[in-house]
């Protein structure tokens, strides 16, 4: 009964689970075997095994005697030698030293070694067997030398072929051949100049550069440490005394046409052809009865060499070598037969038996010729060792039955032929061993469902020991077809469920030992959304996803792995490229190409398990080009063109395209489609034309590249097959005619020496004579035809084969002239006020002169019948006297002037035209437009004089169409349940304002103004507003400090009135007491500057004389440093000091400069604070009068609780005449002034005003200007 095995390749020794022992492979043919690690056993004896083999080697010196020979065993095993098949004791040899332990042995000393030239064989033996080594061949020869030889000169003429033979001194082991000059530098070689395989130098033909008087050959013997330098050869190459003529080639080496080699399986081969000739011939090698594989042969030393590194058998065959320069080629065939020394294709392997075992080794190798096979028992031959019955030899199998202890021992196999043997060593080893349960107790087992899974118990002894399994509910495991028991006591469960979890036992037979293990299943992986199969154009990205669900406890063991393969070949990250990233589970392939088409498998590894899923990615193009254009079954005009499609990148095509090249060149044009699944077409051709066709492929993801063009095809010529289209009179000039005609394409010119045939006359009646002329191109002039005359014309294509098919003819006319007569008895008639139709008499015929193309009406608008200013007409603004012109085409006789402006003055003149001219103008003709609507009042703007009134001021119509006969308001309450329209109306169209009282304060109003006529009311200006509150100064003030200033902020009221405030300041508990400029609620915003960095304040908030709020606040910054008493005596401050008053006297003389200069500026553009109302687009534009008065009152009061040096004329910042001021969208103020200001604060600080009355923005604090930090810098404490 044979125990399983395990391999060991290399390194400490491992164990591989269910195997009973452990067999390290050494080396093919050699093996130990041990006991599993965990199995406890002391001394245990094993059979000896070659662990280091003898070589084979060629000898020089003493030196190079020696043998290595090293085996394993216990009890160690002790080593002898046979020499030629007899015993040899290196001890017995005083100049041999053997080495201790081993079979190793060296020499030593002077003296002939001849007499250990042979052949050696190692045996190693202890109590359990003897192993035999390989057989080794020491070969004995003296160090080569060099014998005299003469000195060698070669005398050539420029051209000859030339070998310069080097023939070293003999050795078994080959030299390795340098030419070299007497510097020891290596002679050039290259085509021309090479070595042989046997040393000698070939020329293929000579030059004078070859002359030289030291070529020397250098023999390297490698194991004989010997390099022999041979005499040097003279070669003199002297010029030709003729012309040097060139030569076919020749064979150098090897000579004659064919020569026959046997190669040896695994060794190297060489083949060899070369050359000589002129020019120097080049070689080329190839298989005659094969093809010769590139992956197979080197070519070597400038192609002369063909090198097989290792001779296969499929290498058996003929190889020629070819010759060849411009003369002629000369050739060489080899015929190579593959033979092989022996090589084992079964190896018998070595184990332990338990006695009663019947044991079987196979032992089979192969070679050419087929070796011979033959076994011997511990170095014994079988047939010299006593019979035994229970022994059988057929062949390379040995069969040993009912094996006992005295059966241990080595066999050796052996395998011969004529090129060689081999020798296998294999042990029987029949044991007895205690039985032991090697695999752990209480082991946990995890698998997912539907797998198999082993639940071990491994158990070592000899004979083997027998077990059993049984699980915690007592059944038959083994009547399940799922579960099976293994020989090494393995037992196996496939396709697992949840109902196998449970506690499993394992016991040995006829012992008390035993072991548990404990089954846990989980839920299997499963993909649950796969790659599934894409079509990706090509460069576009891919991506694949694969997602899976993987049993929770198993995914707490370790996080399951994506894994990603190509055609089964594993998918790397590209970091470098980006080609290929990992999104999660995810795979994106960008810059798709057809080499990314394939199937791809998404693996999910868990700890226990994988899952995998496929799909495939199709890359898809448009069409490579279309190739092997023909032209076939060609006729006068036709032909057939067929094609070879491209390969269509996974799109079907669906048409060709067939272009033709312009007869210019390098312009095509397509001229047919065809179906994809065709691959010709007859193709219809003109006359007298050179064709050349190219063909492209289409499919849905685009057009191919064109392919090459076809060749070129030429027509015979014909009669034209048609004649020119829109043939016509196009005659401008009286007493001629203009015969005009579109030409025709040259590709219907059909022939050589095209023409046109030009023919007229006049129509039936005033003669049948037609006069003709020829033209090559359009137009054609005939003279002396009177004014405006009918002909017959007609034009015919000719060339120089015949005429063209019959034309028809057609009527034309001669030139026309200016027409004679104005239209009469202009009339008008009103339609509305801005239309009008307008009648006349059609003029006689024969005043034409021509073709009546229509009539021209002539309007000029001279005013509006009040003589007020301009009007517009339609989008254009018509001005006084200004006059168009209205083209009515045709024979029509009258005509609506639309878009005429209402109640308005207009002048009319009417002519006829032709294609020639206008005719004369009418007389002057008068009418008038009536009134009509007036267009929306101009403008609409609101004051509230209190909270229940509102004051509305506009402006009238800029177009009133009429004469004004008043307005009406209407107007309506906002949100409220009434919804009651009410009237107002004005019967005075002077009045420009009106009052409405009684208003709900809390409310806010539509108004519809419109002015009417006597034609009627007008459209309406529509506007929302509402009126204002009363309300207090601001409460919700927010600080926030700088270094030298303090922002305050605050939201005003919606809709409230704006209220006067300032702001009392002075450091705290010292200084004088400040006040700023007056405040407006509105402004949401201002600053107080020029304060002091670190330093307390007391802000005090006063309107109408009594404070609303004060506050504490503190600069950022450090604070003060005070100075010594001698502060103002330093030099330094002195020259502060200077510096800042001879600045303040400069920027002094320029404010008196600038300002001066403006006063005319600002009397001439001054604005009455009446003209700058507050606009907001929804609630109109209100000016309310209480601003205004508080306006006028605060331009000559700067403050209202004290003297303020920041609102005083003398400071810095009134100097400053420019404005920066920006706008909300709605036009809200929201920047800075800097210098004058006109309204209450403004002045001297920073500040922002309202964005409407009823909508107040808030403005973050803008960046003071310089002449308003200046004044601060200048104000003190």
């Amino acid at each position: 009964m044979s125990s399983s095995q395990i391999q060991r390749l290399g390194g400490p020794l491992s164990l591989v689970p269910f195997s009973l022992l452990l067999i390290l492979i050494l080396h093919p043919g050699w093996a130990v075997i041990h006991i599993p690690e965990d199995y406890q056993i002391s001394n245990f004896k094993q059979p000896p095994v070659i662990k280091e083999q003898p070589m084979s080697y060629t000898a020089f010196t003493v030196e190079d005697i020696g043998f290595t020979c090293e085996a394993s065993g216990n009890p160690p095993p002790i080593f002898r030698w046979l020499k030629d098949g007899q015993q040899f004791d290196p001890a017995a040899d005083p100049r041999l030293s053997v080495s201790e332990n081993s079979g190793n042995f060296t020499a030593s000393g002077e003296g002939p070694i001849s007499q250990y030239q042979g052949r050696y064989r190692c045996y190693a033996s202890n109590e359990l067997g003897t192993a035999v080594s390989t057989e080794a061949r020491v070969i004995t020869e003296s160090t080569p030398i060099l014998t005299k030889e003469k000195k060698v000169q070669i005398k050539v003429e420029q051209g000859d072929k030339v070998i310069l033979y080097c023939n070293p001194p003999f050795s078994t082991t080959m030299p390795h051949i340098h030419w070299m000059d007497i510097n020891l530098k290596h002679i050039e070689l290259n085509e021309r100049v090479v070595k042989g395989q046997d040393g000698s130098l070939y020329f293929s033909n000579v030059l004078s550069t070859d002359s030289r008087n030291d070529y020397i050959c250098h023999a390297q013997y490698i194991f004989a440490r010997t390099i022999l330098p041979k005499e040097p050869v003279t070669l003199i190459v002297a010029p030709s005394n003729s012309v040097v003529h060139n030569r076919r080639p020749q064979l150098l080496q090897p000579p004659g046409s064919h020569s026959s080699l046997i190669a040896l399986r695994g060794h190297s081969l060489v083949l060899e052809c070369i050359p000589e000739g002129l020019p120097t011939p080049s070689i080329t090698w190839h298989r005659k009865d094969g093809v010769l594989s590139q992956s197979r042969v080197i070519k070597q030393n400038f192609d002369r060499w063909l090198n097989f590194t290792s001779v296969e058998e499929s290498d058996d065959g003929e190889y020629q070598c070819s010759a060849k320069n411009t003369q002629g080629v000369a050739t060489h065939t080899y015929t190579v037969t593959v033979e092989a020394a022996p090589y084992w294709t079964k190896q018998p392997v070595s184990q332990l038996y338990a006695p009663g075992e019947t044991v079987r080794l196979d032992c089979q190798a192969d070679g050419i010729p087929t070796p011979t096979i033959s076994w011997s028992l511990n170095g014994n031959p079988i047939a010299a060792v006593d019979p035994d019955v229970r022994r059988m030899v057929h062949g390379g199998t040995l069969t040993l039955r009912d094996v006992t202890n005295s059966d241990t021992a080595v066999y050796q196999c052996e395998a011969s032929n004529k090129h060689g043997t081999i020798l296998v060593n294999t042990y029987i080893y029949v044991i007895e061993l205690a039985p032991q349960i090697l695999t752990e107790d209480k082991m946990i087992y995890t698998a997912t469902q539907g797998q198999t899974v082993s639940l071990i118990c491994r158990t070592f002894g000899s004979p083997r020991p027998k077990v059993e399994w049984e699980s915690d509910s007592h059944e038959m495991l083994l009547s399940h077809a799922r579960v099976s028991q293994q020989v090494n006591g393995t037992l196996q469960i496939h396709d697992v469920s949840p109902q196998d979890e449970g506690l499993y036992k394992c016991s040995m037979l006829n012992t008390n030992l035993s072991i548990s293990a404990e089954l846990e299943v989980l839920n299997r992986t499963e993909i649950v959304r796969s790659p599934g199969h894409l079509r990706v154009h090509r460069g576009h990205s891919a991506v694949l996803h694969c997602e899976a669900y993987v049993d929770p406890l198993l995914r707490s063991l370790r996080h399951p792995q994506t894994v990603w393969r190509k055609n089964k070949h594993k998918i790397h990250e590209s970091a470098a490229e980006d080609k290929y990233i990992f999104d999660g589970s995810s795979l994106i392939i960008s810059n798709t190409e057809p080499k990314d088409e394939g199937v791809y498998t998404c693996e999910v590894i868990t700890e226990l398990d994988t899952a995998n899923a496929s799909g495939s990615i199709t890359v898809v193009d448009r069409p490579d080009q279309p190739s092997h254009l023909k032209l076939s079954d060609i006729q006068n005009h036709s032909l057939t063109l067929s094609w070879t499609p491209g390969y269509d990148h996974n799109g079907p095509i669906n048409e060709f395209v067939v272009e033709v090249e312009s007869p210019s060149g390098g312009h095509w044009h397509k001229m047919i489609n065809v179906s994809g699944e065709i691959e010709q077409v007859e193709i219809h051709l003109r006359p007298f034309w050179t064709y050349r066709f190219r063909v492209i492929a289409v499919n849905e993801y685009g057009r191919s590249e064109p392919s090459e063009p076809s060749e070129l095809h030429h027509t015979p010529p014909a009669v034209p097959d048609r004649n020119p289209q829109n043939v016509r009179s196009d005659s401008n000039d009286p007493d001629s005619m203009v015969i005009a005609w579109k030409e025709l394409d040259k590709k219907y010119f059909n022939g050589p020496g095209f023409q046109y045939k030009v023919m007229w006359r006049h129509p039936v009646g005033h003669g049948p004579h037609w006069h003709q002329n020829f033209s090559t191109t359009s137009p054609y002039v005939v003279k002396s035809t009177g004014t405006f005359k009918p002909f017959e014309i007609k034009v015919q294509a000719v060339n120089h084969i015949g005429e063209g098919p019959a034309p028809n003819a057609i009527i034309g006319y001669s030139g026309e002239d200016v027409p004679l007569e104005a239209p009469l008895n202009i009339s008008t008639e009103d339609i509305n006020s801005t239309t009008i139709r307008v009648t006349w008499d059609p003029v006689s015929t024969d005043s034409i002169r021509g073709h009546l193309q229509g009539y021209k009406i002539h309007l000029r608008r001279p005013g509006h019948q009040g003589g007020r200013g301009h009007r517009t007409r339609g989008n254009h603004e018509k001005h006084e006297n200004e006059a168009w012109v209205v083209i009515v085409v045709g024979q029509g006789h009258e005509h609506v002037l639309a878009g005429l402006l209402p109640f308005s003055d207009y002048q009319l003149k009417l002519l006829v035209f032709n294609n020639k001219s206008d005719g004369p103008l009418s007389e002057l003709h008068h009418f008038k437009t009536p009134e009509g609507v007036p267009s929306p009042p101009g403008s609409l703007h609101f004051d509230s004089p209190s909270e229940t009134e509102l004051t509305l001021r506009w402006t009238p119509p800029r177009h009133p169409n009429g004469i004004l006969t008043g307005y009406l308001l209407h107007y309506q309450e906002l949100d409220s349940n009434e919804q009651e329209m009410k009237l107002q109306i004005i019967d005075d169209p002077t009045v420009s304002h009106i009052t409405l009282q009684n208003l709900d304060p809390k409310s806010y109003y539509s108004f519809y103004l419109r002015a009417h006529t006597s034609a009627g009311d007008g459209d309406p200006i529509v506007k929302k507003a509402a009126t204002l509150l009363d309300s207090g100064p601001p409460t919700n003030i927010t600080t926030f400090t700088g270094e030298t200033s303090v922002n305050l902020s605050w939201v005003p009221g919606e809709r409230s009135r704006n209220v006067v405030f300032l702001v009392e300041y002075y450091k705290n508990g010292e200084g004088q007491l400040q006040a700023s400029e007056a405040i407006n609620s509105t402004q949401s915003f201002y600053q107080l500057q020029g304060l002091k960095s670190g330093t307390y304040y007391k802000l005090k908030f006063i309107s109408n004389n009594s404070t609303f709020w004060n506050t504490t606040v503190k600069t950022a910054g450090p604070g003060l440093i005070p100075v010594d008493d001698n502060f103002a005596t330093q030099g330094w401050f002195i020259g502060l000091i200077s510096a800042i008053v001879l600045l303040v006297l400069v920027l002094l003389i320029l404010c008196f400069i600038k300002r001066s200069k403006g006063v005319k500026d600002k009397e001439e553009g001054h604005v009455d604070s009446d003209a700058r109302p507050m606009k907001d687009e929804t609630l109109g534009e209100y000016r309310s009068l209480e601003s205004d008065n508080d306006e006028k009152h605060s331009g000559s009061q700067p403050s209202l609780g004290g003297e303020s040096k920041l609102g005083s004329d003398d400071s810095l910042a009134g100097c400053g005449e420019s404005m920066e001021i920006q706008f909300n969208e709605d036009g809200s103020f929201i920047g800075q002034y800097g210098g004058v200001r006109d309204a209450p604060g403004t002045v001297g600080h920073d500040s922002s005003g309202a964005t409407s009355p009823v909508n107040p923005g808030i403005v973050p604090p803008p960046r003071p200007s310089v002449p308003t930090s200046i004044s601060a810098l200048l104000r003190g404490n």
